[in-house]
């Protein structure tokens, strides 16, 4: 909770359609955890809308229609067992078996069809 603006304002210039290149995110999806009134505020000034559950509510913020993805490519490297658990001390070493483990993951998508 502490890093939210940190993340944010690590996030890269977005690239994609011709023109100039989108600065910052439209929205922040989050969980309950972020939730507080000071980083809402926050993020509505750099112009990104907070897309996060509050907090004593129910579920049903449709948050997990966008978080799935995150966890489901999570349990795809999860499935190799050096990303599972971390031998290497360094962390170039370790960021170039994550890369290893995403192009194998897009590898088999693309043998399956996904």
């Amino acid at each position: 909770m502490t890093q939210l603006l940190a993340l944010v304002n690590a996030i890269p210039a977005i690239g994609g359609k011709p023109g100039r290149r989108i600065q910052r995110p439209e929205r922040f999806y989050a969980d309950r955890t972020y939730h507080s009134e000071l980083h809402s505020i926050l993020l509505w000034n750099r112009g990104i809308e907070p897309c996060i559950a509050q907090r004593g509510q129910p579920h049903g913020s449709g948050l997990d229609k966008v978080r799935w993805v995150v966890e489901r490519t999570l349990s795809w490297l999860h499935r190799y067992r050096r990303l599972r658990v971390r031998y290497e001390r360094r962390a170039d070493i370790h960021q170039a078996f994550l890369i290893w483990g995403c192009a194998l993951i897009c590898w088999k998508a693309l043998q399956t069809g996904f």
